[in-house]
């Protein structure tokens, strides 16, 4: 008796599904296999984040697409949003998850619908590349973007147009903002790390120890401490909170690397503070204890720089982003 293709698809699916089952025991994640692969971009990638309930992922860079890809299953691509018209160098999500930030070549730093995936927002104001940029945990949909042009700029997304200029002296390369979003940190090629006072649009710190530029910075989940990850091949953790002691470097972890590439390779916190991991040019995933500064893990795979890495909200699961055109998705132990 002949079987039907579509009774084979079926049984075939079916013995997937076993396979999987089977295969899921000591696993400790969702994910339908302990590594996944995604493949579709046509350039290096930048960016990549998942959404803040961990359903699905982002990811951007030189191709100047924005994919929006399922965490689970097998992992498919369901979206792409086009409109910049440069390599997009950073990529975040809004706190509720239903806006997109990016951030772009093309000067413009601008807003997307995840729902429609349309354009919502193009915010023009900076006069060369726009580096970094980054949302604002809460409050007022503000904005905050970093460019070549020496500015800081902060974007009120209820507004038309307008923002706040912070100057700076040299390209900025990295923002982020303070918990409660009164404050906007910076990094860029001149090394330090700076605080800016969003009521008094005024510098009000310099935190210096690093040698080389500056590529990224993330606020911790508590919002007391700031990563930042530089071209001297050290992350460094600094203390932020308002009467910390002077000195606010307060860990120096090591052991990825920056090339000549000079690519913005970014870093991150685990969601509970316990482990911090940054992109390498040596084409590893490191990821670190942030108590004891130990490597924990040292994750090969990717053939190309790898750009940045970030955690999954609730599943012990990493992802990476590269200049091998790879997304990677880790099961962690």
């Amino acid at each position: 008796m002949k079987r039907k293709g579509s009774e084979l698809a079926v049984l075939d699916n079916r013995a997937i599904k076993k396979a999987h089952e089977e295969g899921y025991a000591g696993r400790v994640s969702n994910l339908f296999a302990p590594i996944m692969a995604l493949e579709g971009h046509q350039g290096e990638i930048f960016s990549v984040k998942f959404h803040p309930e961990g359903q699905y992922l982002a990811s951007t860079g030189f191709d100047r697409q924005i994919f929006i890809w399922t965490t689970y299953g097998e992992c498919v691509n369901i979206s792409a949003m086009t409109g910049h018209s440069g390599a997009i160098l950073e990529l975040h999500f809004s706190t509720d998850g239903g806006t997109i930030f990016t951030c772009s070549t093309d000067h413009t730093v601008a807003m997307w619908d995840l729902e429609t995936c349309q354009r919502i927002k193009k915010l023009k104001g900076h006069n060369s590349f726009v580096n970094t940029c980054h949302p604002a945990r809460r409050g007022p949909q503000l904005i905050a973007s970093g460019s070549d042009d020496c500015t800081i700029k902060v974007w009120d997304s209820r507004k038309k147009g307008q923002a706040i200029t912070l100057n700076n002296t040299y390209q900025v390369t990295a923002v982020t903002f303070s918990d409660t979003a009164e404050q906007v940190l910076s990094g860029g090629i001149d090394n330090d790390i700076k605080i800016w006072d969003l009521r008094k649009n005024a510098l009000i710190q310099r935190m210096r120890g690093h040698t080389d530029s500056v590529t990224g910075l993330c606020l911790s989940p508590d919002g007391s401490y700031v990563l930042s990850n530089s071209m001297d091949n050290s992350l460094r953790i600094w203390d932020i909170r308002p009467y910390a002691p002077q000195e606010r470097c307060v860990k120096i972890l090591s052991g990825h690397q920056h090339n000549f590439e000079k690519n913005l390779l970014r870093c991150c916190w685990s969601p509970d503070g316990s482990k911090v991991s940054a992109g390498s040019a040596d084409r590893y995933v490191y990821i670190w204890d942030t108590t004891t500064r130990r490597i924990l893990y040292k994750l090969p795979g990717h053939n190309g720089s790898v750009n940045d890495v970030h955690f999954h909200p609730n599943e012990p699961i990493i992802m990476s982003g590269s200049s091998d055109k790879v997304i990677y998705l880790g099961e962690l132990e």
